[in-house]
């Protein structure tokens, strides 16, 4: 069995997170995204809030799993057997970066390889910033997740306020 892991901090997953999920569970027998706990960042919502709005959106999907870890992602790899990491592009400035870290995680674990997706090109320019940006304005935001959580963002800000 392949098994794939899609990382990141998900904060909130957006249409170009749920694009890359979907096409990266067609090339995989099981999908699990990976949930982080990232210090750096200050998320809007809890690592359990990221989890349920990601599986709400992805209930269809019968061989993705969501779960939290916190540490290097190729000892999580080595724990939940996954030979692959998932990692999507929109842009050139994300390759740089993204390479640095593949490999890494390949110097770090020779037996696991990155995979990229590139967007699809109606979602180059999403991410979950701009969408936690212009939801605080009470933007439309139905352009940038999925219509299944949008309710859930403009909860989430108002309760921030």
């Amino acid at each position: 069995m392949r098994i794939a892991l899609y990382p990141g901090t998900f904060d909130p997953v957006t249409l170009g997170h749920l694009d890359i999920i979907k096409r990266a569970a067609g090339v995989c027998d099981k999908l699990v995204i990976g949930v982080l706990r990232n210090s750096a960042k200050h998320p809007w919502f809890t690592v359990e809030e990221r989890i349920d709005l990601i599986k709400k959106v992805t209930k269809d999907l019968d061989n993705v799993v969501v779960e939290n870890f916190d540490g290097l992602t190729v000892d999580y790899c080595k724990k939940i057997g996954a030979s692959v990491i998932v990692r999507g592009l929109r842009a050139i400035t994300d390759f740089e970066y993204e390479l640095q870290i593949a490999q890494i995680n390949h110097r770090l674990n020779p037996d696991i390889d990155t995979i990229f997706f590139t967007t699809s090109v109606e979602y180059s320019y999403v991410s979950s910033s701009i969408a936690k940006e212009v939801a605080s304005y009470n933007g439309d935001i139905s352009g940038l997740v999925p219509k299944e959580i949008i309710e859930d963002l403009y909860s989430k800000h108002k309760s921030r306020i």
